[in-house]
This record gives structure tokens, C-alpha cells and sequence, in this order.
């Protein structure tokens, strides 16, 4: 039995191989009858076949290697002109000088004769202590003046009476050494005495607590009722100067070369400040300082940029976006940065050749704003470069050109008057500059 169960197993094995090799092969008949690459239309001899590449509508679809018609395309010129070099960086407005008023005398403070946040000028009333103390102090010091005046000028008749005496022989000498002696005594007296009062006086002057410079005055710390000590740690208020105004800022050390030849030659490189976003000027002024040494941790170099704030537009403490003039590249080739290509054999455009085809031109680029490179090599001013349509190219393509402007493209000046510098990358230029010639 169990031998004829092991043959009938084994005869029926090779069936259903065989049955299901037949429906594999019926399976890829239709799909060779029925796929829409299996046969042409013959309409005509000059139709072209065109199953299996066309879309819903009838027309080539784009990307399949059956495309055979110019490839849609708008292009642009290079133009030459010159194109100022801005370096980007954050900055911090800061105080030229910021004061802490403290009173220098103690007592009762009886007055405060200022607003919080108004602006004084130096030598302003600020606020008063009570004087009364300091008034009677003077008063007693110019009493004991006038003692010791007395006195003195007592021992300077005196004086003057021994020497008579002494001449005629009738005292002395030692009587007229001590009346000497006694003379400058008291006049060493009368000097400590006029110390006193004009120390007296000068305390008497800081119970009126005045403005030392001219700022903005913060928010108020004591009020009147207080006692105040000399030199207390807690200050009457705090005075911040806002006009002139300066921002400090950092530029890495590899961006350092043109910015310190130039500060060196003497020129007045301008630094404008714009908000936080980067979107609107406030202010524009010129670089005025640097420090003596780059942050090691950093690798970065502080600079000071100052500014006539006349306006009030920068704040202390605010936050800026410094944009500065290290230099103006002149005559240069400058080509829209939409049309400039990223490859493996470097940065490069696909450049008109005559009007329907084009050609790849490889490049040396500099400075960039995002809206216009310059091009150190590889385009002349009148080269048009396509800006649109590159996906779809390559050497020697058919193009047809939809939009050719003609015209110079916009330069960094007249891009200015459009939209503002947020565009700039880090360490190359915003969108100022004056327009050249193409």
C-alpha cells in the first residue's frame, strides 16, 4: 500500500508544474496583446508613434526620452556694474555711556524733579537731600574761621611790635623767634579751617543731586521720604546716553582682510543697522572702533560701529542686523543667481548659443546677494543664461526662448528700491550698489 501511494504522489507532481506553466504563458500573451507599446498607429507615414509616452491630452509627457521638440526656456543677459560688498552680522546697541546716580552726602531725600524716562542735560536737577544739616556744618566751620582769622592777625601785630623792640635792643631775640613761630602756627590753622568750609560747602552743593551727562533717564528707585546714605548701593536712577549711540557686533577672522585694509587706510566704512527681521533700516552710521585681539573661542573679532541716533531709532540693548561696506567691486560681470547651476564638475550656466540651442559654460563665481553672483570667469557682459527651464537641458539642447528680457536685469540699486537686504547671505553683499553699463 505504501508503495502505490508514493507512485501516484509522483505521477501527479509533474502535472501540476505543467498546468501551471501553461497559465504563466497565457498570462503573458495578453499582457504583450493588450499593453499600449505593443503596436503602432498607421494612420499615415507622417504621423510619429507616440503610445506609451502620451498623457490623458494627446501631448508628450516631459522626462520620457521621446520628447523630441525645443524645450521651453526664459532667459536673462549678464551685465556689468558694480556691486557693493556688504558683510553681514548681529549686533547689540549699546550705551556710549550709562550712569548710575548715586548721592553723595546722607539724609532725607525732600525732592524728586525728574520723569521717568525723560530726557536731561547735564548739569540738570535730578533730585534734592535735606540741607539743613550740611548748612548749619558750613555755618559752624566759617565760625571757627573767623576765630582762628582773630587770631592770627592778633600774633601778626605782635610780630610786628617784637621786631621794633628788637631793633631798638629792648627784647629778645627769642622772644621775637616765638612770636614768629606763633604766627605760622595759626596761619596753618586758618588754612585747615578754610578746608573745612569749603568741604562744607561742597557737601552742601551735593544735597542737590544733579544729571553728570546728557541721556535718557530710566525708571525711578527712590521716592521722596527716603533716606538716602552717601554712596548707597540702591541709585536714585540710572542715565543713559542715546545720542550719539554705538552697536557692537562680530565678523569671523576669515573676513577679516578687507575690512582691515581699508579701516587701516583711514576710510569711513559705512555700517547700517536694520531690525531684527531684517527687513527695515533704522539707522546709518559709520565703523569706529575695533578690539585688540580675536576671541579664541570664537574665532571672531569685535568691532564698535557709531551711530547720531538723532531719531532715537536704536534702543539700548537692542537687537540689530549690522550690514557693512567693506568694499565696491567695480566693473564686474554680474549674471542672475536663479540661472547659476550646481554639478559635479563645479558651479556652472547653461549659456545661449545663437538662439535656438545652448551650452554649458563653466564658471568662477564671488560675491553673491541671492539675487545677482558676481562672475570672476567664464561670462562676458550680453551672455544671455537661461533662468528658467534647466531641469530639461543639457549640451546642445533645442531651446525655445518665452521670455527674453532684452533690458539690463535689476541691479543691486534698483533691487533696493524693491525689496530690502534680509536677502544677503552671511559675509557677501546686500542689495545696494549703483547700476552699470551692460
Amino acid at each position: 500500500m505504501v508503495d502505490h501511494s508514493m507512485q501516484s504522489s509522483a505521477s501527479r507532481s509533474p502535472r501540476r508544474w505543467l498546468f501551471g506553466l501553461l497559465v504563466l504563458l497565457v498570462i503573458a500573451g495578453l499582457c504583450w496583446k493588450f499593453w499600449p507599446g505593443s503596436a503602432a498607429p498607421k494612420e499615415g507615414a507622417g504621423q510619429k508613434a507616440v503610445a506609451g509616452h502620451t498623457g490623458r491630452s494627446g501631448g508628450m509627457r516631459p522626462g520620457f526620452g521621446g520628447a523630441t521638440g525645443p524645450v521651453p526656456v526664459r532667459v536673462a543677459p549678464a551685465v556689468k556694474g558694480d556691486f557693493p560688498l556688504y558683510y553681514k552680522a548681529l549686533g547689540t546697541v549699546t550705551a556710549l555711556n550709562t550712569i548710575n546716580v548715586r548721592s553723595r552726602v546722607g539724609g532725607e531725600l525732600i525732592k524728586v524733579s525728574f520723569e521717568e524716562g525723560q530726557m536731561v542735560k547735564a548739569g540738570d536737577l535730578l533730585a534734592e537731600i535735606d540741607p539743613r544739616p550740611y548748612q548749619n556744618a558750613l555755618l559752624q566751620a566759617e565760625g571757627t574761621l573767623l576765630q582762628n582769622q582773630a587770631q592770627l592777625k592778633n600774633a601778626q601785630v605782635d610780630v610786628e611790635r617784637y621786631r621794633g623792640l628788637y631793633r631798638e635792643d629792648s627784647i629778645a631775640k627769642q622772644t621775637l623767634d616765638t612770636a614768629e613761630a606763633l604766627v605760622g602756627q595759626y596761619q596753618g590753622t586758618v588754612k585747615t579751617n578754610q578746608a573745612a568750609v569749603n568741604d562744607a560747602k561742597l557737601n552742601l552743593e551735593f544735597t542737590r543731586i544733579r544729571a553728570p551727562i546728557t541721556g535718557r533717564v530710566g525708571l525711578r528707585q527712590l521716592d521722596v521720604g527716603n533716606l538716602v546714605a552717601a554712596n548707597d548701593t540702591t541709585a536714585l536712577a540710572i542715565i543713559t546716553q542715546t545720542q550719539p549711540i554705538s552697536v557692537a557686533f562680530t565678523l569671523p577672522e576669515n573676513s577679516l582682510d578687507v575690512v582691515l585694509a581699508r579701516y587701516r587706510s583711514g576710510a569711513k566704512l559705512p555700517a547700517e543697522a536694520w531690525d531684527r527681521g531684517d527687513t527695515k533700516m533704522q539707522a546709518t552710521g559709520v565703523l569706529q572702533s575695533l578690539d585688540n585681539q580675536i576671541d579664541v573661542t570664537t574665532g571672531t573679532l569685535k568691532f564698535k560701529a557709531r551711530y547720531e541716533n538723532r531719531d532715537q531709532a536704536l534702543f539700548p540693548n537692542q537687537f540689530v542686523n549690522v550690514h557693512l561696506l567693506a568694499d565696491t567691486l567695480k566693473d564686474v560681470v554680474l549674471a542672475p543667481s536663479a540661472a547659476i547651476q550646481f554639478g559635479t564638475n563645479g558651479t556652472f550656466v547653461y549659456a545661449m548659443d545663437g538662439d535656438k540651442k545652448v551650452t554649458i559654460r563653466q564658471l568662477k563665481v564671488g560675491a553673491s546677494d541671492g539675487e545677482n553672483t558676481v562672475i570672476t570667469e567664464g561670462l562676458a557682459a550680453g551672455d544671455r543664461v537661461v533662468l528658467e527651464g534647466t531641469d530639461r537641458l543639457k549640451e546642445g539642447s533645442d531651446v525655445e526662448v518665452v521670455n527674453d528680457s532684452k533690458d539690463v536685469p535689476t541691479t543691486p540699486t534698483e533691487h533696493l528700491q524693491g525689496k530690502s537686504a534680509a536677502t544677503a547671505p552671511d559675509a557677501t553683499v546686500t542689495d545696494k550698489g549703483k547700476k552699470g553699463g551692460a
